[in-house]
């Protein structure tokens, strides 16, 4: 991948030299820097945030409790992680942050969960059918109220962010569905890759 960024930005910079936009380049590339620098802090607070709620979800409990609604329906799932895992609360918080739509709250709660996953491997260096299907279910994810969207929607204008939840409810249930299907047949019958 650091080849193909690398690439990419050698050919921006021949093009912008051979078409006399030396100047444009120069600007959008100080421009998108300092883009990257305030994303990055944006998405630092919000994984702080969350891996903060994250701690005072599981010493207050809550994650237990949200562990046992998910129970049944991931023990399908992930047939092999033990009920009472950190694994199992750490994937039963972000699929219930993805639930809600909260697509940066999921995200340290998915790599909590990623780390769980690689402890119960004994740390193998190759992919666990549990992690792939937590990647398809992650990437996938089912959202009841797709909040970041509807946000979104709300800044550029939309007079009526949620009228999209049948078509993001429809979607999210075939992708999630397809997704754990995919991962599951593409393992064979359980076997590791």
């Amino acid at each position: 991948m650091s080849v193909f960024f690398f690439c990419s930005v050698i050919i921006s910079i021949v093009f912008g030299v051979i078409n006399g936009k030396t100047a444009e380049v120069s600007a959008a590339a100080l421009r998108e820097s300092a883009h990257a620098v305030e994303l990055s802090l944006k998405l630092l607070g919000s994984l702080c945030f969350w891996s903060g709620i994250m701690e005072v979800a599981q010493k207050s409990g809550f994650t237990a409790f949200v562990e046992k609604i998910f129970r049944p329906v991931l023990a399908v799932v992930f047939p092999k992680i033990k009920n009472k895992s950190k694994a199992f609360g750490a994937i039963s918080m972000n699929v219930a942050a993805n639930l809600l739509g909260l697509g940066n709250a999921a995200t340290p709660l998915g790599i909590e969960a990623m780390k769980e996953l690689h402890k119960i491997s004994g740390f193998s260096s190759a992919a666990t059918k549990e992690m792939v299907c937590f990647v398809v279910m992650n990437t996938a994810s089912l959202q009841i109220l797709p909040t970041t969207v509807a946000a979104l929607r709300l800044e550029h204008g939309a007079e009526r962010p949620m009228e999209i939840l049948p078509a993001v409810w429809f979607v999210s249930v075939c992708s999630l569905v397809l997704g754990i299907t995919a991962a599951k047949i593409g393992f064979g019958k359980g076997e590791e890759q």
